[in-house]
């Protein structure tokens, strides 16, 4: 069985900048065991695949160690494949997922995700929660599958340092931590080793989250994000009632085949 590769940088415009991530087109569902075999020799934090679905694309996601119900770079990695590689002419795109229609807005070369909006809660602040983390946060909230740390400043947000081994026995797909931007409405880090992800470079899903909790505290409905992992990722951020609107460019780095 041969299956194209596409290893692409998402939430940039420049190689080794964003987030890596595999796209792999299928012309139908192979095993999900196979699939997550691709995901871990990959090794990247996540491996696309994509099938011709109706009009639109069913897609799944996989890191290195288990599937996710909702990705963002990789998403966006895909649209762009398709746009660029794969004969996709216009400039929208549907996308079939665990997480119901994803859509893509293509326009010269930036990508808007079109996903659902998350719903959190706030809660305690506990050592038990907090004590892989070398700063502690102001608030702690509870989304549909993270927690999000909110921090005072860019700088808190820039010195953490995790023990991975005490973030992954946290009860949550993942981390989130974010603080007020110096020269963006916000920013944040990503850290999932649950996910075999110790810091995720970009990670569009988090700011399903992200985008109306700052939407709420800044009385902004237009925002501009920037991740800063080791490689930096921009993204634009809307909120559109239980939507939010994530954009940002993507830029290919390789292509392959996979033979098994």
């Amino acid at each position: 069985m041969k299956i194209k590769l596409y290893q692409c940088d998402a939430f940039t415009d420049h190689v080794f900048g964003g987030n890596p991530a595999a796209v792999c087109p299928l012309d139908r569902w192979i095993g999900d065991a196979v699939m997550q075999q691709i995901a871990e020799e990959n090794n990247l934090a996540e491996t696309a695949f994509y099938v011709k679905d109706g009009d639109g694309y069913a897609i799944r996601w996989f890191t290195p160690k288990a599937e996710v119900d909702l990705a963002g770079h990789p998403t966006l990695a895909t649209a762009f494949v398709l746009r660029n590689f794969e004969g996709h002419e216009s400039d929208h795109i549907v996308f079939n997922s665990k997480s119901g229609p994803l859509r893509v807005a293509i326009h010269e070369g930036f990508y808007t995700l079109d996903f659902p909006a998350d719903t959190c809660k706030e809660q305690l602040v506990t050592e038990h929660i907090t004590r892989g983390f070398n700063i502690k946060p102001q608030k702690i909230y509870r989304g549909n599958t993270d927690l999000m740390f909110i921090y005072e400043s860019e700088s808190e947000v820039a010195a953490l340092a995790p023990e991975f081994n005490e973030v992954a026995r946290i009860d949550a797909r993942g981390i989130i931590c974010t603080a007020p931007g110096r020269d963006v409405d916000f920013v944040s880090r990503f850290f999932a080793p649950q996910l075999g992800i110790n810091e995720d470079p970009v990670t569009g899903s988090a700011h399903t989250t992200l985008i109306p909790y700052w939407s709420n505290v800044l009385d902004k409905k237009n925002m501009k994000a920037r991740q800063i992992s080791w490689r930096i990722g921009e993204l634009t951020c809307t909120m559109k009632g239980d939507r939010v609107e994530i954009g940002g460019q993507a830029v290919s780095f390789m292509t392959g085949i996979i033979e098994i």
